[in-house]
């Protein structure tokens, strides 16, 4: 086995042409990182088919526009060595977990890290959140020895190192030994990711834009997964978060709500969006007039109109099917974690103008977050 075994729990199209290629293309470059155990945590039936076809290699569709040259490139990932199920095979994961994994990843969905009733039981409970998965598994590692691991959540949440060591550890609460292990030995890292993913591949695989961007926050005893020219390391994940969640993830959760009010179809691609000229105007104004002031407030506006019109660009990507319908999975979630965080955020950097149409938002969708 390779130094650096990785076991990751999600199995979605997103890690699928993130993570997964990453680390594919530098094990084909002679990195010690890998192979990667993917776990699906979920315990949907429905992807079993996904599950076996992410095992020894999948297409990644990259399509788009970079640096002003079109990009129409197959790739194909062969980073996953095995798959797993929470739900039918645990005692393997335990055992994988404990023996055989250096750096643990994850992206479980915006409701992964949702407490669960079952959260504190002492036993696994396939319906337990994935931070009381998480725990049973360190646990584990714990009472085996306590060998040092790394976890790299890639959840789009802000901190998401910091808020899962958070729930851990109040799962833990009351076991000295095992917390202090979860202090010393175990790294949580703070990481951000960014690309569109636009649409699923059968069994397995997906359609990607060519930007990527794996953005790692700097800590001791970090260990890189990998490198490649999408992964940074950076002093503080504080200026990319911002300008991710409340330009880019902000931008498209507005249009979802733009969407909903004009009723439309299903099959709506955010490129056909942004294309029309009220919803973009709209969009465009939302931008400027409410989220721009606290921009400049912490002292980034000439780095908030660079990233809008790259994001405008990547939006308007003619090669990517990004169904609106898709975005607004969990939308309610979205809008907290986006445009709600975003008010909040804006605040604490001095900027108290009005934003009368991202207020009306939250509002809107309050009573189902």
């Amino acid at each position: 086995m390779t130094a650096l075994p990785i076991l990751q729990f999600g199995t979605s199209r997103f890690l699928q042409a993130h993570a997964d290629l990453f680390i594919s293309q530098a094990m084909a470059g002679g990195q010690a990182v890998g192979p990667i155990t993917v776990v699906q945590s979920s315990g949907d039936t429905a992807r079993a088919a996904r599950l076996a076809g992410l095992v020894g290699g999948y297409p990644v569709r990259v399509e788009g526009i970079l640096d002003g040259a079109q990009v129409r490139e197959t790739i194909t990932v062969s980073s996953v060595a095995r798959s797993l199920s929470t739900a039918s095979e645990w005692d393997e994961v335990v055992r994988a977990f404990v023996q055989d994994t250096a750096i643990v990843l994850s992206n479980t969905g915006d409701s992964g890290f949702a407490p669960q009733p079952s959260d504190t039981g002492a036993v696994f409970d396939q319906s337990m959140s994935y931070p009381a998965k998480l725990t049973l598994l360190l646990r584990a590692r714990f009472a085996a020895g306590g060998a040092p691991i790394q976890i790299m959540p890639m959840e789009l949440i802000v901190g998401n190192g910091a808020v899962l060591k958070a729930r851990v550890m109040e799962l833990a609460r009351g076991e000295d030994a095992f917390q202090r292990y979860l202090e010393q030995d175990v790294t949580w890292v703070n990481s951000l990711v960014d690309r569109i993913v636009s649409q699923p591949l059968e069994p397995a695989g997906a359609v990607a834009e060519p930007y990527a961007l794996w953005a790692i926050e700097d800590q001791p005893k970090l260990i890189v997964p990998c490198e490649h020219p999408s992964v940074q390391v950076v002093a503080s994940l504080e200026q990319i978060e911002a300008l991710k969640l409340f330009v880019l993830n902000l931008g498209h959760t507005f249009l979802v709500e733009h969407w909903q009010a004009a009723q439309g179809g299903p099959d709506v691609l955010v490129r056909q969006l942004v294309q029309d000229e009220a919803a973009l105007t709209a969009l465009k104004t939302v931008l400027s007039d409410e989220v721009r002031p606290a921009f400049v407030a912490a002292g980034l506006g000439a780095e908030f109109d660079a990233y809008v019109a790259t994001t405008l660009d990547r939006f308007a990507n003619p090669y990517l099917d990004h169904r609106i319908a898709d975005i607004a999975q969990n939308h309610a979630q979205k809008v907290t974690r986006r445009i709600a965080a975003m008010l909040d955020w804006a605040v604490a950097q001095g900027d108290t103008s009005p934003k009368p149409v991202l207020t009306d938002i939250v509002a809107r969708n309050k009573e189902t977050t």
